[in-house]
């Protein structure tokens, strides 16, 4: 019985989650594939025919200093559905079930947005840095900090999610 209790305690804890966060490669890797056909080696929709606005004291709190723009704030509140579509669909929504949709979505965006550059061939890991990626204003070593920040608190939800759920 207590062995039976820490297999269930591993795969609520360790094994779910884990699969989730594979997933969310997986679905980065393609749409990475699906921006870099899009924007091509301009970044940040840089020569797309979509508005921006370059300028505002919101963006920095919102934005990470980036211009938004129209292609953007399409795409992030489309996902974020496309995110929410198995809890609609499955009428299972719980706090549990949001709290590991909102971390999915974070983490998704930041693995999304670093296979963008590794996979773009105008970009690959070589020209990873602030010089080559004026629009990613702030990092913090190696990375932006977006990726520290949302990629901590990305997997920090999901896993939360699955110890709360396994609680109840």
């Amino acid at each position: 019985m207590r062995l039976l209790f820490r297999s269930h305690l591993i795969k609520s804890y360790l094994i779910r989650p884990l699969s989730l966060i594979t997933y969310l490669c997986l679905l980065g890797f393609f749409f990475a594939h699906v921006e870099i056909q899009i924007e091509g080696a301009s970044g940040w929709a840089a020569s797309l025919p979509t508005w921006r606005i370059e300028h505002h004291w919101l963006l920095d709190i919102f934005w990470g200093g980036r211009p938004m723009t129209g292609y953007h704030a399409w795409m992030f509140p489309f996902m974020l559905l496309v995110f929410h579509l198995p809890a609609v669909m499955l009428s299972t929504w719980s706090w549990q079930v949001e709290i590991r949709i909102l971390g999915g979505v974070a983490l998704f965006w930041i693995i999304e947005d670093a296979l963008w550059f590794i996979l773009n061939p105008a970009y690959g890991l070589a020209k990873f840095n602030p010089q080559q990626i004026p629009w990613h204003i702030h990092w913090w070593g190696p990375m932006p900090t977006d990726y520290w920040s949302f990629g901590a608190v990305g997997i920090a939800a999901i896993f939360l999610s699955y110890i709360f759920a396994a609680k109840q």
